[in-house]
């Protein structure tokens, strides 16, 4: 039974910076799936945020973030992370980790204040 299990959302100012982590428990084929950060605002659909190869070489951004969102990953740890950097008021969602389109995590709130 595979469980995504986000961290390190918060509160933040415009301009911070945040480090989300998905840890994929359970999962011992972690290191053959992409997997993918996706968010949703209040009132809005969820939108795909970013997205990682199974080994990591290749990433795919939103425009909306690139140049501010990394995506990576650590297979030893089974673990994919979201580097999130000059923040906006507009990054505020709920964001949710996903293994290979299927599995999803629970959710992490980002808040950012103008």
């Amino acid at each position: 039974q595979v469980q995504l299990v986000e961290s390190g959302g918060g509160l933040v100012q415009a301009g911070g910076s945040l480090r989300l982590s998905c840890l994929a428990s359970g999962e011992i084929y972690f290191n053959l799936y992409w997997m993918a950060w996706y968010r949703q605002a209040p009132g809005k659909q969820r939108e795909l945020v970013a997205t990682i190869s199974a080994g990591g070489t290749n990433r795919t951004y939103a425009d909306s973030v690139k140049g501010r969102f990394t995506i990576s990953r650590d297979n030893s740890k089974k673990t994919v992370y979201l580097e999130m950097n000059s923040l906006k008021p507009e990054d505020t969602a709920v964001y949710y980790c996903n293994e290979r389109g299927i599995d999803w995590g629970q959710g992490t709130q980002v808040t950012v204040s103008s």
